[in-house]
């Protein structure tokens, strides 16, 4: 053949003929070199189809247990199974297995394709190449990295403020019942996932934080290190005068930072403590008053000139049983500013550092909202004249003091907390009294859902929450973020050096900050009482109120108005976020029936889409060079798919890219 193409060459004859043939060289070879461009293409994407779906399924094989030879075997196998009709002859597989041991990581996998062209060599050696080199394959290489399912630890950090209550948009339920059908539909779906993840223990965890005005983080708690038990930080005591406490025999004195009862009036509770719990247990309420039998006895009211009784009435002794009047319901003020935005561990409580050693300053203090003004007695010389002056402050609970001229006195007066209750004193409601704004129901730590007991706990947790008080959602993300940190107050954690563990935090709420100007305020509080306490300084404190601590001059350190309360806490939570993130926490937001129409709304939907992590799959449909943020701005009918998308996020395995 070559022969008689060498001697077509020569012949002159025919030249138009000729030039025909010669041109048809070029278009022939264009034509066959497409013919084999497209052949390599379809190989190498059959090859590249091959080896996702091999690394896929040995991905899977890994966390079911497989030994590296068996992996690499079982990889092997399937890609030459999945080549279809490309020769494995013409192609080598390399594994590269994850490098720890604890879950997690990539899977690695690169192929190369040798492609034998058609057409190729016989056009190539008419352009004077040699047989040999016209003959070379051409080689390829492909790549593909699988994410393995990371151990995943999730906070879901949810809002049970009272507007949870309104009926979700496009929906006939309330958004409450909504978020909890969503959250266990979460749940569940990631307790599949943990099925996958056989040889590494707890491999799911999921905790609850509920949060609302306060975060509850537990009645069991009153005595762990990180709760301040002797009075030591200085938030402690910023609203209670223990100096009113001055009668001769029965006083308060400091001593190396705790207040103790000192004299003989407080009988065998003398040299004790002075704290918020001890105020706890010392208010008591009269349980029963009963007369004594056969204490009767007549007491004359007026007497006539001879010295006889004229008008009298009967008296009789009574036994008083007293029983507590209330107990800490779990739920613990703010840090002051950096420890509110941070994990700072806590030190400086005597139960884990000993006393005067670290900072008091990061330990948790219980709340305990002070009794504030209620009816106040004006005293004149003509008792016909007295009348009750009504204060109308938003938490009066507890005996008043008749001897205080101003609200302010009123409130500070320590000594009426340990004067029993009458016993026909209303009882107070949740939420109320010494724990006014404590409304939630307790924080849930990390529990294994892959156990069916961890997993019924998760859900029956997410059922008891009930919807009441204002919003505080940096609060809720701190102890979000707390619940899934190795360190305490809660240490069910991985560590954070692990390799292949996610730590998320899943924040959702219905509306903007809100910390509440009071209607009536006569001891200058300047707010109702929450997690910062009073945003008016206390009687100890001197410095800036805690609100205010860390923000930015935009923020007016004596404009106690609702909106600039709002705008501090978005700062806070700006902060928060911030940290969070460069501590490594995934951080995802959901805005619930927020509108863009609303300047408030739109505010609380901007700062949670700030604060939401970049997804590392999900490209942003905007601005495909980017990443997709982890927000979702949901509504009442969307909010299942949504948290099905949040479910995805985390979800087991994927091809990365």
């Amino acid at each position: 053949m070559w022969e008689f193409w060498r001697q077509f060459c020569r012949d002159r004859r025919g030249n138009y003929a000729l030039m025909t043939v010669l041109a048809m060289i070029p278009l022939a070879g264009g034509l066959a070199l497409a013919v084999d461009f497209t052949e390599m293409n379809r190989q190498k994407q059959m090859v590249l189809n091959a080896l996702d779906a091999a690394n896929v399924a040995t991905a899977r094989r890994l966390v079911e247990g497989a030994t590296d030879d068996q992996l690499r075997a079982y990889a092997l196998d399937f890609f030459n199974a999945n080549l279809n009709k490309v020769n494995p002859a013409n192609t080598t597989l390399n594994v590269v297995l994850p490098s720890n041991s604890t879950g997690g990581g990539l899977m690695k996998m690169s192929a190369r394709l040798d492609y034998q062209p058609y057409f190729y060599p016989v056009l190539a050696q008419l352009v004077g190449q040699s047989q040999a080199d016209g003959n070379k394959k051409i080689s390829f290489d492909v790549a593909s990295e699988v994410r393995l399912k990371n151990t995943l630890e999730v906070a879901m950090v949810l809002d049970n403020s009272g507007s949870m209550t309104t009926p979700g948009t496009g929906s006939g339920q309330k958004r409450i019942d909504l978020l909890k059908t969503a959250a266990k539909q979460l749940v569940d779906t990631l307790a599949l996932q943990s099925a996958l993840i056989k040889q590494i223990d707890k491999p799911v965890q999921f905790s609850l934080v509920p949060f609302a005005a306060s975060v509850n983080v537990g009645t069991g708690n009153d005595n762990a290190a990180w709760i301040d038990t002797y009075g030591l930080s200085s938030l402690h005591h910023e609203n209670f005068d223990w100096s009113t406490l001055s009668a001769a025999n029965k006083y308060a004195q400091k001593s190396n930072g705790i207040w103790y009862k000192r004299g003989t009036g407080w009988g065998v509770e003398e040299g004790q403590m002075l704290t918020r719990f001890s105020l706890y247990r010392d208010m008591k309420v009269v349980t029963s008053h009963e007369r004594i039998v056969g204490s009767k006895r007549v007491v004359c009211d007026e007497y006539r000139s001879n010295h006889t009784c004229a008008r009298s009435h009967d008296e009789f002794d009574y036994i008083d049983t007293y029983g507590p009047f209330a107990s800490w319901q779990g739920c613990v003020e703010v840090r002051p500013y950096p420890h509110n935005v941070s994990d700072t561990p806590a030190s400086g409580g005597p139960n884990n550092t000993g006393i005067g050693v670290g900072d008091p300053a990061t330990i948790f203090v219980p709340m305990f909202a002070p009794d504030e003004p209620g009816n106040h007695w004006k005293v004149t010389q003509d008792p016909d004249e007295d009348r009750p002056k009504t204060y109308g402050a938003a938490n009066s609970w507890w005996n008043d003091d008749p001897s205080s001229t101003t609200g302010k006195n009123q409130q500070r007066n320590m000594a009426k907390y340990f004067m029993p209750r009458p016993i026909d004193a209303p009882v107070l409601g949740k939420g109320a009294g010494p724990n006014y704004s404590c409304t939630t129901t307790p924080i849930t730590p990390l529990t294994d859902v892959s156990k069916p007991d961890g997993l019924t706990a998760i859900k029956a947790a997410i059922d008891l929450m009930t919807p009441n008080g204002n919003t505080n959602v940096p609060e809720g993300m701190a102890w979000g973020w707390r619940t899934v940190s190795s360190g305490e107050p809660f240490t069910e954690g991985r560590p954070e050096t692990e390799k292949g563990n996610d730590k998320v935090v899943i924040v959702l709420t219905d509306g903007e900050n809100t910390y509440s100007v009071p209607g009536s305020d006569p001891a200058g509080n300047k707010s109702t009482y929450a997690a910062y306490g009073y945003t008016g300084l206390g009687y100890n404190s001197t410095s800036v109120t805690r609100l205010f601590g860390g923000t930015s001059s935009a923020i007016g350190q004596f404009n106690y108005s609702n909106s600039n309360y709002t705008a501090a806490l978005n700062e806070q939570m700006t902060t928060l976020c911030n940290n969070a993130k460069a501590a490594n926490i995934m951080v995802m937001t959901v805005a619930l029936d927020l509108s863009l129409t609303n300047a408030g709304d739109k505010k609380a939907i901007e700062a949670l889409k700030a604060c939401s992590s970049e997804s590392r799959f999900r490209k942003d449909p905007a601005d495909p060079t980017k990443p997709a943020k982890l927000f979702w701005n949901a509504t009442g009918a969307s909010l299942s798919n949504d948290f099905k998308e949040i479910g995805n996020e985390l979800s087991n395995l994927r091809v990365v890219g």
